[in-house]
């Protein structure tokens, strides 16, 4: 596993304010995207506190050499594929440099400040061309809370705790933060009908997740060992993999969802490397008692000890009438990542076994990663017992489900005594009317 350096020291300052004490993106975090300022075309980026240092100006400016320089060299275009298929060497070089030239007492400041652009003036896009995505079911909670809508003395299917499920899903509608999504449209079967109808969903829902960016991938008919599996992880983000319930309830066998999740899913547009995040590894909850020991292709006793990661996960939401009313956005949830039952590398792990090959960008999702409680529910389907329970809002105004205009927002910061606090940046869109 990744072990600690300097550049997460707590006391390492930047020169660049607002980077010092920065929720989010303080010089230990440094994570990497690709972004436009003022119009400008897409380069690669770095995000340190309110502003966001142009990469391929960096090069230029002659500020980087060996393994970092190479990483940069592949980024000149607008996305990070090739970057993200170098795998951990180039990436921790160019990580140590980075933090070297933004550090408190830099001497190339003066070279560097021209290269800094304000976040707020540069519009976001997805860092990498997303190949394929793998949807995953991982959070034990979820899978137990949903279960029990459907099967009250059963929720979960016996093959849950032996291996870890998931989906292929949509690629093309993955957005970055802040993109509209539009409410989609589709078959439903609505109570107290003999057949089904066709129209825009009534139970849009969000789903809290984290997303998984793939580095360097495998060759087709090759799997990647458990143990192994870190090496392949080019970072995280926080996913929203939005979900139609009416229309899922209805579509879902014998195949799975299909139209109830393929029109949108919503990222957070930042790449958090393994690196960043290292210092909030854990050891994933034991197992209950009487639980099944995993097979020994997804059992790694380095894995066991630090393959989980310790992440707050919470829910915001906006409505209509809180935004007219000037109301603070409304927490929903309040989550964790040690919630999950199987780890990133089991999930890498499984999903080659069969041979199947990754490629650099592609991006697996955690699934729904709720906690215990209705206070930790990572989607309304669960937070309000399927619609049966509303949440009430200070605005005077209930949910069951999201409403047009509505918007949600994701937050994870990982948190750690000792350690600087890594933010993700905020996942956030608003539910647009459907097509009409």
């Amino acid at each position: 596993m990744i072990g600690l350096d300097r550049t997460h020291d707590v006391d390492l300052r930047s020169w660049v304010p607002s980077a010092n004490g920065h929720l989010d993106f303080p010089i230990q975090n440094l994570p990497l995207g690709v972004f436009a300022p003022g119009g400008e075309a897409l380069r690669a980026g770095v995000a340190i506190g309110d502003a966001i240092l142009d990469l391929p100006a960096v090069l230029s400016a002659n500020l980087l050499s060996g393994e970092a320089a190479a990483a940069v060299e592949t980024a000149a275009g607008e996305k990070l594929n090739s970057l993200l298929a170098l795998g951990a060497g180039p990436r921790r070089a160019l990580r140590a440099r980075l933090s070297e030239l933004l550090a408190e007492g830099q001497p190339e400041r003066g070279r560097i400040a021209p290269l800094l652009h304000e976040a707020s003036a540069c519009t976001l896009h997805l860092p990498a061309a997303i190949g394929d995505y793998t949807d995953f079911y991982v959070g034990i909670h979820h899978a137990e809370n949903i279960g029990k809508q459907f099967r009250p003395d059963n929720p979960l299917l016996p093959n849950y705790k032996h291996l870890p499920i998931g989906y292929h899903g949509r690629a093309s509608s993955i957005r970055p933060s802040g993109t509209a999504v539009r409410r989609p449209r589709g078959q439903s079967n609505a109570p107290g009908t003999a057949e089904p109808v066709f129209g825009p969903s009534r139970r849009l829902d969000y789903e809290l997740e984290l997303g998984v960016w793939i580095g360097p991938g495998n060759a087709l008919g090759e799997p990647i060992p458990v143990g192994e599996a870190a090496a392949h992880i080019a970072g995280f983000c926080l996913l929203n993999d939005w979900s139609a319930r009416d229309i899922q309830a209805w579509e879902y066998q014998p195949l799975g969802p299909f139209l109830a999740k393929n029109f949108a899913s919503t990222i957070s547009p930042w790449i958090i490397t393994p690196e960043a995040l290292a210092p909030f590894r854990s050891t994933l909850p034991p197992r209950p008692e009487g639980d099944p020991r995993p097979l020994a292709y997804l059992t790694d006793d380095a894995d066991q000890r630090e393959g989980a990661f310790d992440i707050q996960l919470d829910v915001l939401l906006v409505t209509p009438g809180m935004r007219e009313a000037g109301l603070a956005p409304h927490r929903v949830s309040a989550s964790n990542s040690c919630h999950m039952y199987w780890t990133v590398a089991q999930m890498i792990a499984h999903h080659t076994c069969g041979g199947c090959n990754l490629q650099p960008g592609d991006l697996l999702g955690t699934g729904t990663i709720s906690g215990p409680d209705l206070q930790s529910c990572g989607s309304l389907v669960e937070a309000t017992l399927g619609g049966k329970q509303p949440i009430q809002l200070a605005s005077g105004e209930e949910r069951r489900f999201l409403e047009d205009r509505d918007e949600i927002i994701l937050q994870a910061h990982a948190l750690r005594e000792g350690f600087a606090t890594i933010g993700f940046g905020e996942c956030r869109a608003v539910i647009g009317e459907a097509v009409a």
